[in-house]
This record gives C-alpha cells, sequence and structure tokens, in this order.
C-alpha cells in the first residue's frame, strides 16, 4: 500500500558497504559448483585441450628435428622432452615425418572438437542454468521483502540487478571462473614445459613477467569503482524510461517531450562517457601487455639463437617448441588483462545481486507461526506508534478495537497517516510501539500468508496487469470459477461493463489498465479484494475515482459484500462516512475523533466541520443543477 509520508528512507542498495573482492568471487564460484558434475567435465576438457595443444606442438618441433636428422644436421635421434615421444629405431624420416603430420592434423581436429563440446556445455551451464535460476532466486527474494525496501530503492535500480547484472554475473562463471582455471593451469604446465626445455631461458625470456603482473593488478584497481558507477548510471537511465513510460499522459498532456529527450539524452551521454573512460585505460593496458609479449620474443631469439648456434639447444624440439610455448605463455598473460576487466566488471554486478539477496527480510513469518484457515476478523490496535524513521513518527499512541463484521471508516486530512494506519493490518509494516491483534493473537505470531489471504485489499491507485478481465479479478484465486468470478465482479458492479468489452470476461485488458475509465479499474479491483472472500476488507479511498452515481452503485453493491466481514474504509464522503459503524478522525497521526457519525455530529470538532462543508457543497450543486 502506498505510503502517505516517508521521512529519511531506509539506506539503499548502492549505499551498502562494499564486500570484499575474494568473498564475492568465491559466492560466483559456490553459484557455478550447484552443478558440479558439468563443472567438473568442462574442466577435464580444458585439460584436454591443454594436452592435445602441447601435444600438437611437441610434435611440430620433433618434425623439424626428424627432417634436421635425416639431412645429417644432427646425429642424435631427436626426442621431446618432456613428452618423451621420440621415432622409433626402424622408422626412416620420411615415415617419421608423415606420422608426424598425420597426429599434427589429428590432434587439431580433436582440439577443433574439445573445443565445441567445452564451449556448448559451458553455455548451457551458464545461459540455461544459472543465469536463469539466479535471476528466479533474486524474483523470488524481491517478493519477500518488506515495503520499506522498495521505498529505498528505486524501480531502475531493481530491473538492472535482475537482468543485466545477473547475466554478467553468469558471464564471471563462463569467461573468469572457467577460463581462470584454465588460465592457470596453463601457465603452471607451460612454466614447468620451458623450465624443462631450458632453466636459462626461461628465466630471461619472462623477466617481463612482474611488470605485466604489476600492470594487471594496477588496472584492476582503477577500473573497480568505475565499473560500480557505471552500474549507477545505468540504473538512473533505466529509471528515466520507465518513468517516461508510466508518466506518458503527464509528457504529451504538458508538451514536455523535448525536455525529456534532453533529459535522457544527458544520462546516456553520462553512461557512454563512462565508459568510455573505461575503455581508453582498457587500450592503453591491453596493448602494454602485447608490447612486453614482444619483448619475451626478442630476447627469446637473441638469445635463444645463440644458444641453438652453440649447440645448447636443438632447433625443433628446443628453439622452436619453446617459441611456441612463450607464444602461448603471453597470449595467457594477455588474456589475463581481458580477464582482470571481466572480473572487475563481474564483481561489481554480484555485489549489485548479492545486495538483493543479502537484503533484510523485515516482514516474515516466525519459524512457529500460527496458522490460521478463515479468522473472524476482530482488530485491536493497542498503544501502536510507527514511523519511516524513528525519529519523525507517523502514528502515535493509536488505541481502538474493532469487532468482527463492523465497518469502520478512516477521515483525515493528506499526510494525517491514514494509508499508513491501514498498511499495518496486513503487516506491510511492522509498529515501532505496541502491537496489532486479530482475533486477540498478535499480528506477529501469524502465518504472513495465511494473514493476507483473509485481508482484501483495494488501494488508492489500483494496478491491473496485462491478462484477461477473468485473470485480473482472480488474481489472488487463481482457481477461482468462472461462476465466482462473475459472483464477484457483481458484487462490484462491473459486470455489465465487462459484458460490453469486445470479448467479456475474456477480454485482454492493456498495460496497467489504461484501455479502461477509472471508474471501471475501480471495480475490477474491488472484484479481485471481493473474489477472496477476506475476513477484513480495506478500502483505501476507494470510490474516490468514480462519479456519485457510479459511487453509489458500488455502495449498495458493498453492502452485501461487507455482511459478515470487517471492514476498514478511508472516505471522505458523507455517503460512506454514514454506513460505518465506527469513524475514526485522524489528525497528525494521532486519533483525534472516534464514535459513530450521529455521535460525531453532535461533538465540535475536525468531523462536524468537513461535514456541514460537504453538505453545504452539496446543496450547492444542487441549486446550481449540477447533481
Amino acid at each position: 500500500m502506498p505510503s502517505e509520508q516517508i521521512s529519511q528512507p531506509v539506506p539503499g542498495l548502492d549505499s551498502a558497504p562494499a564486500a570484499s573482492s575474494g568473498a564475492l568471487i568465491w559466492r560466483m564460484l559456490k553459484l557455478a559448483w550447484r552443478t558440479p558434475r558439468r563443472c567438473l567435465t568442462v574442466l577435464f576438457l580444458r585439460l584436454l585441450l591443454l594436452a592435445v595443444m602441447l601435444g600438437g606442438l611437441g610434435l611440430t618441433g620433433l618434425g623439424i628435428d626428424i627432417i634436421r636428422h635425416g639431412r645429417g644436421e644432427i646425429a642424435q635421434r631427436p626426442v621431446v622432452e618432456p613428452l618423451g615421444v621420440a621415432m622409433p629405431t626402424h622408422w626412416t624420416p620420411d615415415l617419421g615425418v608423415l606420422v608426424a603430420a598425420v597426429g599434427i592434423i589429428l590432434l587439431a581436429a580433436a582440439r577443433g572438437g574439445l573445443f565445441y563440446i567445452s564451449e556448448t556445455i559451458t553455455a548451457d551451464l551458464v545461459h540455461r542454468n544459472l543465469v536463469v535460476q539466479l535471476r528466479a532466486t533474486v524474483y523470488d527474494k524481491l517478493q519477500r521483502l518488506s515495503f520499506r525496501f522498495y521505498d529505498a530503492n528505486n524501480s531502475g535500480s531493481i530491473i538492472n540487478r535482475v537482468t543485466s547484472d545477473c547475466r554478467l554475473v553468469g558471464n564471471f562463471v563462463q569467461t573468469v571462473g572457467f577460463r581462470s582455471i584454465e588460465l592457470l593451469l596453463t601457465i603452471v604446465v607451460m612454466l614447468v614445459y620451458m623450465l624443462l626445455i631450458s632453466v636459462k631461458l626461461t628465466v630471461v625470456c619472462l623477466i617481463t613477467l612482474p611488470v605485466m603482473l604489476g600492470m594487471a593488478i594496477v588496472f584492476g584497481r582503477i577500473v573497480k569503482p568505475a565499473y560500480r558507477k557505471n552500474r549507477r548510471l545505468v540504473d538512473k537511465l533505466i529509471l528515466k524510461l520507465t518513468e517516461y513510460l508510466r508518466g506518458i499522459h503527464v509528457v504529451k498532456g504538458f508538451s514536455s517531450q523535448d525536455d525529456q529527450v534532453r533529459q535522457f539524452g544527458e544520462r546516456n551521454a553520462s553512461v557512454r562517457q563512462q565508459a568510455e573512460w573505461i575503455y581508453w585505460r582498457l587500450t592503453v593496458f591491453q596493448p602494454f601487455i602485447g608490447m612486453m609479449g614482444q619483448i619475451n620474443m626478442i630476447l627469446l631469439l637473441s638469445f635463444g639463437g645463440y644458444m641453438v648456434i652453440k649447440g645448447e639447444l636443438a632447433l625443433g624440439t628446443g628453439l622452436v617448441v619453446f617459441a611456441g610455448l612463450l607464444e602461448q605463455f603471453s597470449q595467457q598473460i594477455n588474456i589475463l588483462a581481458n580477464v582482470t576487466n571481466s572480473i572487475q566488471i563481474s564483481l561489481t554486478s554480484s555485489q549489485r545481486v548479492f545486495e538483493v539477496l543479502d537484503a533484510p527480510l523485515e516482514i516474515e513469518s516466525k519459524p512457529d507461526a500460527t496458522h490460521v484457515d478463515r479468522a473472524r476478523g476482530g482488530v485491536r490496535f493497542e498503544n501502536v506508534s510507527f514511523g519511516y524513521t524513528a525519529e519523525e513518527p507517523v502514528l502515535q499512541e493509536i488505541n481502538f478495537e474493532v469487532l468482527p463484521g463492523a465497518c469502520v471508516a478512516v477521515l483525515g486530512a493528506t499526510g494525517a497517516g491514514k494509508s499508513t494506519l491501514l498498511s499495518l493490518i496486513p503487516r506491510f509494516y511492522d509498529p515501532l510501539e505496541g502491537r496489532i491483534l486479530i482475533d486477540n493473537m498478535d499480528l506477529c505470531d501469524l502465518d504472513l500468508d495465511d494473514l493476507r489471504r483473509n485481508i482484501g485489499l483495494v488501494f488508492q491507485e489500483n494496478f491491473l496487469f496485462s491478462n484477461t478481465v477473468a485473470q485480473n479479478i482472480a488474481f489472488g484465486h487463481p482457481q477461482a470459477t468462472q461462476q465466482q468470478i462473475e459472483k464477484a465482479a457483481r458484487v462490484a458492479a462491473a459486470h455489465e461493463f465487462i459484458m460490453e468489452l469486445p470479448n467479456g470476461y475474456d477480454t485482454v485488458i492493456g498495460e496497467g489498465g489504461g484501455d479502461l475509465s477509472g471508474g471501471q479499474r475501480q471495480r475490477l479491483a474491488i472484484a479481485r479484494a471481493v473474489l477472496l472472500e477476506p475476513a477484513i476488507l480495506i478500502l483505501d479511498d476507494a470510490t474516490a475515482a468514480v462519479d456519485p452515481q457510479t459511487e453509489h452503485e458500488i455502495l449498495e453493491a458493498m453492502d452485501n459484500a461487507m455482511q459478515g466481514r470487517t471492514t476498514f474504509v478511508v472516505a471522505h464522503r458523507l455517503s460512506t462516512l454514514r454506513r460505518a459503524d465506527m469513524v475514526l478522525v485522524l489528525e497528525k497521526g494521532r486519533i483525534v475523533q472516534a464514535g459513530t457519525h450521529d455521535q460525531l455530529m453532535t461533538t465540535t470538532g475536525h468531523y462536524r466541520q468537513a461535514a456541514k462543508l460537504q453538505v453545504a457543497d452539496a446543496e450547492s450543486r444542487r441549486l446550481l443543477g449540477l447533481g
């Protein structure tokens, strides 16, 4: 239920303290590990790819040395270390070269097949499982968060976290999680392989490695806060779009399209500028890593060539294989730049997703909550005080009791706390002090779902879904029969206009019910509440959006619905107030008057003054012939 006053809302998600990078990475890896068999399969395939690549590189070097051995350039029979591959003694050089070539072709084909299988399984694991499940988990959590959460966070930020941020967390598993493990294993294996070929050559060629690793660390620290800022800017962009779509009638009504385009363009430009700032640094970092790789290759050709000339290193199984290893090693370090960039993006997005998942459930059922099938409807407020912040209370020392089946009207000026008072009954918020009881049971002791199933709600601004009329009425009771749906519609004086729609109850309503009048939307909302057959009915100024004739029809129809049902009505019109068994008059969060219409009319105060103004206004309209 929309609140009337929100002062200093609770801290939003963007103000939450940042979690450590290690903790975020660990949580993302745990998400992937929900399907351990697939994860292990992918890692095993990546290991096979590494082995196949090393085998192909070793056979290439072996083939070169077989040719040199056949030409008499080297006396010893070539052997690839540490693979231990050597040409059998009875093979001719031609046969050895042919076998090496065939082996290289077969290994290349195997590498292509393994890569395809690995990428297919990884994509299925990430996009068809992890991302889908993560979005479902976040959406489920959003259903259970309190209204205080939505008071503090804008819709653009929430939408962006469910959509884009969940996808980027999935990308972490694909481009960072598996790639990082593969990267680490590849670097270690290649480093060991290079050391086995030549320790001296390895030390000389990797002299630039500390510089490259240091640059990667510095780059990560620079861009991490920039990515978080980028996500906040995208949040604002989405918020502007959603506000425009929801307020399109206001925008066009005030001819402010050009101003809206300008504002959207400014936010869009902010996102672009922030992205350019990040990618400019990325374009500086990646070429630097590439340049270090080229320096390593120059060192290899210089020092390695010298070793070959001196006979300290074989050309094929030594220099050529080492060159291939060094090239792959440099590529892995260069990939590290992309991984570093992806990590920063994923860390930012993962923190935003986990902020939602970790948001406290302020309103939830106790483990030993009492289940209630059908409440009688007695309601009692005992010294209840409430505020959206403890420093600024909205309601103070509220005390009253309502017997089952009674009708209570709540009257007060804007900001008096009427909607806030009613929002406490279904536990949209919990009181700061005091307690609320239904049938002598504390709300906090009742099962939350059972409590809300016993309460029918009609809000000030009712939302209808893009679905059929029947499904909108049956929103809270999807199993309702057509007969039950029509009965609820008749009670709400909605059946006649529904039958005039193109397809009756099967007519699909446009987004938000925009193709219906305000009164029609209100009556559908009332039918939706009545269908539940609730013990308690809450009508937050339900007749405010309808004309007097329609109001009369609804009130007459609601008389039957109120029988045997406790009803709370926020109302201002005497036609509604006269029907109430009790009228509560709120002023600045306190009950200043309570009683029936007749009782309050004999007492000086806000109620009698408001009633006299309405009587005078009605008389003036009658004399002027306005109804």
